[in-house]
């Protein structure tokens, strides 16, 4: 059974959701779509993770970290190196 649900979380989480969308759709209008939710996904990962780190004190072991580097290795190729993306 779900546990009940506050309203002003749920509209901090719809607005944030809301925000995020629109926002990924001004980046696409620069940058093609398969670079742009390439990189969004990427560094939500590692938001993600860094929050469950930091909150939730939860335990990143070697190939974690290595992982999250590659993911950060990736973005910032495409970044820099990428001649899809428009510097």
């Amino acid at each position: 059974m779900l546990a009940p649900c506050n309203p002003g979380y749920f509209c901090v989480v719809v607005a944030a959701y809301a925000l995020a969308f629109y926002l990924l759709s001004r980046t696409m209008q620069t940058i093609p779509m398969s670079i742009s939710y390439a990189v969004w996904s990427g560094v939500g990962i590692v938001l993600i993770t860094l929050i469950g780190y930091v909150v939730y004190h939860q335990s990143l072991d070697l190939p974690a970290l290595v992982g999250l580097g590659l993911i950060l290795a990736g973005v910032l190729v495409i970044h820099l190196f990428s001649k899809s993306v428009a510097h």
